[in-house]
């Protein structure tokens, strides 16, 4: 259940990308140390839906991927606070940083430096273009990097794209890859333990992340020529592959194998298109995609789209509703396989919360952390506690807003 336990994770980074990435960790059984910023920590900490919780400190954005870790606050721009970080690195594992290239080495805490105190350290930053390059300095949010990644030229239709994903693609992609570089790296690191170093530096482009995921858009430029467009809801690899109205909701369908699209035909009555010889064949129907739709419609708004989906995954053709969030929630799908994590009157938000765990499930289980997201500074105490410092050289340190 927790095959990363025993692991230390630094995690100075903030907001998604490289949260996200020390979410997965921390639900794996690391233990995940976030460095915050004293007085104001994690800029998540004030974003959100709800204002109530941002004024707290515990803004909905933080809560979504911060459970299980450890909040510590720490001045790096201080000498004091530099120096408690390299002691920190000292029992650390991993450290995970997204700040933009060049932060780290400026403040004297950067690769060179910390392999020196700790041989065996993974480090690994995140940011938007890479650590070299023409656009290494380049600020870049989740929307910057989905609009140069291509991926908002290919979201839309021709009368709506450029368009953009509707969650955080890109931060959220860039921090997987971040995840399990960590673990390869770990994993690398661990095989040759019989040597004191093994340590590595990863450097996760999102850009890059992003465009990895984009295999057979890029793939049909790179090797076919064909120019990537906006599809809409048409899946551009096959016919009749898509979304389609009903008589209540809209509903996917993916017939894309042969048989699939004359089991659709039979269940609809419709065993004239299988003749017609505009839909005689997967490239016909790929050209004439847009006449088959109206065809097909006919039929499917004669019913409500639950019937239809259940008729056709019966028959072995793929389909679903088009469902919002709170639908989607609501499913045994996803209620009953302990995707959502639950924390009972959490300190500093002063009520229940529920957060989403990881896509993961080992032996059958859903991996997940025993403790709520944390307040600003929470385990200050316990952590450089366990560094020797006593509650009074804490409470100076404090006072003098190196924590």
């Amino acid at each position: 259940m927790h095959p990363l336990s025993g692991i230390r994770v630094l995690d100075l980074s903030n907001v998604l990308a490289g949260p996200f990435c020390c979410h997965q960790l921390a639900h794996l059984g690391a233990e995940v140390i976030k460095v915050e910023v004293p007085g104001r920590g994690d800029l998540a900490r004030q974003l959100g839906a709800d204002q109530t919780l941002n004024h707290k400190f515990m803004g909905v954005s933080f809560l979504a991927q911060n459970a299980g870790k450890q909040s510590i606050t720490l001045n790096l721009k201080n000498p004091k606070g530099a120096a408690l970080l390299k002691k920190l690195v000292l029992s650390a594992d991993v450290l995970v940083e997204n700040f933009r290239p060049g932060v780290m080495e400026r403040l004297k805490l950067g690769w060179d430096v910390l392999r020196e105190i700790n041989p065996r350290l993974i480090y690994c930053a995140i940011s938007g273009f890479g650590q070299d390059g023409p656009w290494r300095d380049l600020p870049a949010y989740d929307q910057i990097i989905q609009g140069v990644s291509g991926v908002m030229s290919i979201t839309g239709d021709s009368d709506t794209a450029p368009y953009r994903v509707g969650y955080p693609i890109s931060d959220t992609i860039g921090g997987l890859t971040a995840a399990f570089a960590i673990s390869a790296a770990l994993q690398g690191r661990d095989s040759n333990s019989s040597t004191s170093e093994g340590g590595s530096f990863i450097d996760v482009s999102m850009l890059e992340a992003t465009m990895a995921t984009m295999g057979w858009v890029l793939s049909n430029w790179l090797i076919a020529g064909q120019h990537p467009s906006a599809n809409g809801n048409e899946n551009f690899t096959s016919a009749p592959s898509g979304t389609f109205l009903t008589a209540d909701a809209p509903l996917n369908i993916a017939a894309n194998k042969q048989e699939q699209w004359e089991s659709l035909c039979r269940l609809l009555a419709r065993e004239d298109l299988l003749r017609n010889s505009d839909f005689i064949s997967r490239e016909l129907r790929k050209k004439n995609r847009a006449a088959l739709k109206l065809e097909l419609e006919k039929t499917l708004k004669t019913r409500p789209a639950k019937d239809w989906a259940a008729e056709l995954n019966r028959l072995g053709v793929p389909a679903g509703r088009v469902l919002d969030v709170p639908e989607v929630l609501e499913q045994p799908q996803i209620s009953e396989r302990g995707m959502i994590g639950a924390f009972a009157d959490v300190p500093g938000a002063e009520r229940d919360i529920q957060v989403m765990r990881t896509g993961i499930k080992l032996d059958g289980k859903a991996p997940a952390v025993k403790s709520p997201p944390p307040q600003l500074g929470e385990h200050n105490y316990e952590v450089y506690g366990a560094l020797g410092l006593s509650t009074e050289e804490i409470d100076k340190l404090v006072k003098e807003k190196v924590l």
